[in-house]
């Protein structure tokens, strides 16, 4: 097994000079001996660079290299899409070609009329991370938003007092209280009292960048057909071997190019799909057009962290969306920073999880309609090969020393939850009459359903 080394996260912006890169000092470990280059132009992510710094530091020189020779095709399509051309490798002066790229405009020209976007964070006693979280929220370079924070069964009035503390008689930061524990409820809650015309979803242990919002926004804009959009998740830190890990773990990173989905034009070659709904994104980055998810029911309050399903909530409402006939988009420039479980225990819960949640969520679509149990039927080997297979898409990141003990775990959860689902259909069928819930449309908005999954 090889010995973990912390990675430093830096971003670099090619559109201006190069910095130096100096081998820093962390307040708990060594000095960094990798970084984590997020390689940016224009705003957009262009992708990622392992980079050893030596003892001595890299000059900038070194660094426009080491870009150029992993990320040049990307850099040109870019700047193709921008109508203009690199005739030289990139330098240490960066690439400042135009002053106003067509692309920055279009930004521009889309905020001319921002709609409204109404932020949910639901959090439960996390106020350290929560307060983290919406200053990063409140740093958005997007003129029309507010937020709504869901305090969902905390135990004591710690975030309540917090919210209105910071911000009383704030129009920006609204408080709810959900005493019924569970991510989707806390998230129906929220929803009730949206009116705005799209509505974002994250988690309260996330730091967004600030252009998150705006290349959320602009998707929608672009397509009247869209529901849904999800964005690329990125990890805040890589201190420990589980945070590295969580990345090998295939539950997070969905790459760097945009892709549609749909069950028409836009479905892509997968035997699985739409089954496959982990690829559409995941939930701490999530954003609708709110009628939509008020036409397709809400959020299952069956599913979700805090109930017997553990997960799943957001990969149930992605498949509806597209089981409805609407478009669901992965927008990887819409970008936040998850911090990542820094222990071992913590991931494998989330392993376990993650496998419990993804075969509860396959129940749900059959209790919905039955006759999808023929399809799914089907479709068993080859899901389990895309599990179990270590060349499978989900499973080529691992390295050797990536635990076997979860991959076993997430096989487990998968195992339980279909049961797991049911005892919480249950449950929360016996206390409807207290749960946030929206009626389902068989119709949304002015497009007509295919025939869905």
């Amino acid at each position: 097994m090889s010995a973990f080394i912390p990675k430093q996260i830096l971003t670099v912006d090619i559109d201006r000079a190069l910095p130096d890169l100096t081998s820093q000092m962390d307040s708990e470990l060594n000095n960094y001996k990798i970084a984590l280059v997020l390689v940016y132009l224009h705003t957009q992510l262009l992708g990622t660079v392992d980079i050893e710094i030596p003892k001595d530091g890299l000059q900038a020189t070194g660094l426009a290299n080491m870009i150029w020779s992993s990320l040049a095709p990307q850099i040109q399509d870019h700047l193709t899409q921008d109508g203009m051309t690199q005739t030289k490798p990139l330098d240490q002066t960066g690439l400042n070609l135009l002053p106003n790229p067509s692309c920055l405009q279009m930004q521009r020209d889309l905020m001319v009329s921002a709609p409204l976007v109404s932020i949910v964070i639901a959090t439960r006693d996390r106020v350290a991370s929560l307060a983290a979280c919406i200053e990063s929220v409140l740093a958005l370079d997007y003129p029309n938003y507010n937020i709504v924070i869901v305090d969902n069964a905390s135990k004591s009035s710690e975030t309540a007092g917090y919210i209105h503390n910071k911000f009383p008689n704030s129009t920006k930061v609204r408080y709810l209280r959900e005493d019924v524990p569970g991510l989707a409820i806390a998230h129906n809650r929220a929803l009730k009292e949206v009116d705005a015309p799209i509505v974002v979803f994250t988690d309260d242990d996330v730091i967004v960048s600030p252009n998150w919002l705006k290349d959320i926004v602009a998707n929608f804009q672009q397509d009247s057909q869209i529901g849904c959009v999800t964005g690329m998740i990125l990890p805040y830190e890589i201190e420990t071997p589980p945070q590295l890990w969580i990345e090998q773990f295939g539950g997070f990173g969905k790459g760097y190019k945009r892709i549609v989905f749909d069950m028409r034009e836009n479905r892509p070659d997968d035997f699985l799909f739409p089954y496959s709904a982990g690829r559409f994104g995941s939930g701490a980055n999530m954003a609708f057009r709110t009628s939509v998810l008020k036409a397709i029911g809400g959020f299952d309050p069956a599913l979700g962290a805090g109930t017997l399903a553990k997960g799943g909530d957001d990969l149930a409402v992605f498949f509806d969306v597209i089981a409805q006939g609407y478009r669901l988009v992965y927008e990887p420039r819409a970008i936040l920073y998850h911090k990542h479980r820094r222990d071992y225990a913590g991931l494998a819960q989330q392993a376990y999880g993650y496998g419990v949640g993804l075969s509860a969520f396959l129940m749900k679509t059959i209790i919905d309609k039955p006759s999808r149990l023929f399809e799914l039927f089907f479709k068993i080997p080859a899901g389990l090969k895309h599990m179990l297979n270590p060349y499978s898409p989900k499973n080529q990141k691992k390295q050797t020393d990536y635990p076997h003990e979860l991959t076993q775990l997430e096989l487990k959860g998968f195992l339980i939850g279909p049961l797991a689902y049911l005892r919480s259909h249950l449950s929360v069928a016996r206390q409807k009459e207290k749960l946030p819930n929206f009626n389902r449309a068989s119709n949304i908005g002015n497009i007509s359903p295919t025939p869905d999954a």
